[in-house]
């Protein structure tokens, strides 16, 4: 593995780690690891650093209305999927967006402040848009998992062990 890949794992794993503690643990030197940092900033490979914010703890998190909607679209001449995914992954509603295989083309994930803003959202500007044949609109209900992290407490069995 080079050590653009091992800076990105250290990365993903915990974007707040020091230059100096990637330094010791790839055992590079600091300046080749910001100029490593640097280029792949540069390059489109680091996009962004986030928190990952638990939506059941934070308050503006938890009052967002989510939903995943599955799009059928028609594919246009000499632009495909791309043509349909510009316009739609411009709104600012929509979190991301997918292209798919199986029975849609894309899977849009979209946030709104009430479940009308969703609604709205998919029947005036979604669902209007020339190339949709059809949606199907999921509502997020509760969030378990996601990017590797688990957003539910372990429950711990209060219970005292007994030896024998």
């Amino acid at each position: 593995m080079d050590i653009s890949e091992q800076i990105l794992n250290l990365l993903r794993d915990n974007a707040r780690i020091s230059v100096e503690d990637i330094s010791a643990m790839t055992k590079t030197s600091v300046d080749e690891v910001k100029a490593v940092i640097k280029k792949l900033e540069d390059d489109g490979v680091i996009m962004k650093y986030a928190a990952i914010i638990n939506p059941e703890k934070d308050a503006v998190e938890k009052s967002k209305v989510r939903a995943e909607i599955e799009i059928q679209v028609a594919p246009e001449r000499e632009h495909g999927f791309d043509g349909i995914a510009d316009r739609i992954y411009r709104f600012p509603q929509v979190k991301s967006l997918y292209l798919m295989s199986g029975g849609y083309d894309l899977k849009v994930v979209i946030e709104g402040d009430t479940l009308q803003d969703v609604a709205l959202f998919v029947a005036r500007k979604l669902s209007t848009l020339a190339g949709v044949r059809s949606t199907k609109t999921h509502f997020l209900l509760k969030t378990y998992k996601e990017n590797g992290i688990f957003y539910v407490e372990e429950k711990k069995d209060g219970r005292e062990g007994v030896t024998a």
